[in-house]
């Protein structure tokens, strides 16, 4: 679905119960929860892009898929059932794309506005949202009850890029991934590829079928697992019980297995890390030099781990078209990369797999009542709202788990938060946070480098109370699903006969 067209077939009111920024993974699934349990409300989804699906429409390098089990990473309301457990990209893409057709949600899509500010106003009890549409400086507002964010942790617009000294001399493409061009040919080049996370894992595999040689160039090592990308038992299932009775089944065998490695690593990191690194030398060749190349300074979980499907990394490596190099760049050469060893390595492409942007909310501008709102002043709800900041939720998902089973639990409970205000009679909620003597701590406690570059600008996470943010799926199950609405900490106020407002300038 691909369309700048904001015609009277979609939802052209200007003023609505919920705005939702956004058109990924987590707007889609904030609009199926209010079209499902909430049928009466009103809603627009407001997309910067001209296309559904965030991150797996932006992203075009070789080899996109999930790192997480696409039974956890889809949709509690929609099973998936493709036989990969690991998906590829467009796969995932797909699956989106029939969740929106399915909940009749492309009425509902505003693509080309790029929200830019939102101001809530108390007397009015209402936001007022401002976009602008791609290709024109024009801009148009949108008024609605609540606001929903739903724009992840990236910012779409550029990734992260170290400053090479002697970058303007190499003569080949430098290419990041999220800017990855549609003619790259590196058929039978030398390819190297900086960097050891996710992307760099998933990049080489990908590239080394068609590529003379792929690199993998790293500072420092990450630990790196191999998982079917088939889940035999899940399929099996599904022959058996049919997708539906299937689905329920494989997610909490998926959940159990990821929070219990999870668990595993940090009440025994050394016996984990022991078993990631065997896991690694089984796969490789006896004479590989496993130490230098997988075996991490850190300990697991203190950054994510790099998931290969069927173990393609190690196939590629073992196989000579790929191989790692663990070193410090000194500079970009004419034709390559000095290394501070003094190795140079020669190269026709070189892919800087070096990290991304994290962009707290959108970059949105926020401001309540005339004064704006500066994210790492304010404290996260539930890890679901901010302090001081009225009728807004956002959804961050997990860094250990799938990220769509937080996003579930975070669209339920505010279809219930919302059934909870009609009830009676509230018209805005507020977290409000008395205790101004209380610890406060990053939002994500990742030793990753990009998100310690990032972190300080997104919400602050409490000690205590509803305040903590915990990557823990079964705490969030307790407080988000089964537990209730009321809390001390929520500051609720009645609502005011209002006339809905008509927004200048609102799409039409």
């Amino acid at each position: 679905m691909t369309t700048t067209d904001t015609s009277t077939s979609r939802t052209s009111a200007a003023d609505v119960d919920v705005l939702i920024i956004g058109a990924g993974i987590s707007g889609i699934g904030a609009a199926s929860h209010l079209r499902t349990l909430r049928p009466g409300t009103t809603f627009a989804i407001l997309e910067a892009r001209d296309s559904i699906g965030g991150t797996w429409s932006l992203f075009r390098y070789p080899g996109i898929r999930s790192d997480s089990d696409m039974p956890t990473f889809g949709f509690g309301f929609k099973p998936w059932t493709h036989r990969k457990s690991i998906a590829d990209g467009h796969l995932i893409l797909d699956y989106l794309q029939r969740t929106v057709t399915e909940n009749r949600l492309a009425e509902h899509i505003h693509f080309g506005h790029r929200v830019l500010s939102a101001e809530f106003s108390s007397s009015q009890g209402r936001w007022t949202v401002t976009a602008q549409r791609s290709g024109s400086r024009k801009k148009v507002r949108f008024t609605a009850r609540f606001l929903f964010l739903g724009t992840g942790m990236y910012d779409h617009d550029a990734g992260y890029t170290p400053d090479f000294t002697g970058a303007g001399e190499f003569e080949g493409p430098v290419v990041h991934p999220q800017q990855w061009p549609e003619d790259l040919d590196y058929t039978g080049k030398r390819v190297v590829v900086i960097g050891s996370g996710a992307t760099a894992v998933t990049l080489i595999p990908s590239m080394a079928g068609r590529a003379g040689h792929v690199t993998m160039l790293q500072r420092s090592p990450s630990y790196v697992f191999s998982a079917p990308a088939e889940d035999a038992i899940a399929n099996a299932l599904r022959r058996l019980l049919g997708h539906r009775r299937a689905h329920e089944i494989v997610r909490r065998k998926n959940i159990m297995l990821t929070r219990g490695v999870f668990k595993a690593s940090m009440r025994a990191p050394g016996l984990m890390r022991r078993l990631l690194i065997a896991n690694v030398r089984r796969q490789l060749p006896k004479h590989f030099d496993v130490d230098t190349h997988f075996t991490p300074r850190y300990n697991p979980w203190e950054q994510r781990l790099c998931m290969v499907p069927d173990g393609d990394l190690f196939k590629a490596i073992s196989t000579g078209r790929a191989s790692v190099v663990t070193d410090h760049i000194e500079r970009f050469t004419r034709t390559g990369i000095l290394l501070k060893s003094g190795q140079e390595l020669a190269a026709d492409i070189i892919v800087t797999a070096t990290g991304l942007v994290m962009s707290p909310l959108g970059k949105i501008r926020l401001g309540v009542d005339g004064s704006q709102v500066r994210l790492s002043d304010t404290t996260a709800y539930k890890a679901m709202m901010l302090s001081g900041v009225p009728n807004l939720v956002f959804a961050l998902g997990y860094t250990n788990l799938s990220w769509t089973l937080k996003v579930d639990l975070v669209c339920e409970h505010f279809c219930r938060l919302l059934d909870h205000m009609d009830a009676y009679g509230h018209g805005t909620v507020e977290p409000v946070l008395d205790d101004l003597h209380m610890e406060r701590a990053p939002y994500l406690d990742l030793t990753s480098n990009y998100v310690q570059r990032g972190v300080g600008a997104f919400p602050r996470a409490g000690t205590s109370g509803p305040w903590t943010v915990e990557m823990a799926y079964e705490k969030d199950v307790a407080r988000l699903r089964d537990g209730g609405v009321e809390d001390g900490a929520l500051r609720f106020t009645p609502a005011r006969p209002t006339v809905p407002a008509t927004a200048p300038g609102g799409a039409r």
